[in-house]
């Protein structure tokens, strides 16, 4: 037999948790004020001041904007966080400004990493640091020669952990 009491508050005294389920798909803009996990498909732009995962059935298209992000899907666009993890599995595909960026065995990334400016992490504040590529160059520019500077790098490049 079970105690029920009828003055308990809908509200919890934690943050809430959004889950996109496997096998929904959502698109839009979207606002959120606690953590969000997304297992199914999400295309559009995530504004949170808390952590977004990505499971491995999950695919984001789109913008992010979150406090830490860890992937075991995919992720493809643009991501603006303090942290982010790629785990095992895990596909990122975006232009990535982050503090911390970390990626497992097996986990992918292709992109650009871009370290955070001294303002607070925000879509405004990191977007006004990107060149603008609609602009040609002036005639007062100088000018590579085409394929002048891919013959100059070298052929291999060996990464250690020294």
């Amino acid at each position: 037999m079970g105690i029920i009491k009828r003055n308990v508050s809908a509200k919890s005294g934690g943050s809430a948790v959004t889950i996109i389920a496997q096998g929904n798909r959502f698109h839009g803009e979207t606002s959120i004020s606690g953590k969000m996990h997304v297992d199914g498909e999400f295309a559009g732009s995530i504004d949170s001041s808390d952590d977004i995962s990505i499971g491995k059935t999950g695919r984001v298209s789109g913008r992010i904007r979150a406090h830490a992000v860890n992937v075991s899907g995919e992720l493809e666009g643009e991501l603006v966080c303090e942290s982010l993890h790629i785990e095992r599995g895990g596909c990122v595909r975006a232009n990535v400004y982050c503090e911390r960026l970390s990626i497992d065995n097996e986990g992918l990334f292709v992109g650009e990493r871009h370290l955070p400016g001294d303002d607070k992490l925000t879509w405004e504040g990191e977007a006004s640091l990107l060149p603008a590529y609609d602009t040609p160059p002036s005639p007062s520019e100088e000018t590579v020669e085409e394929g002048s500077l891919i013959d100059s790098l070298p052929s291999r490049i060996t990464l250690s952990r020294d």
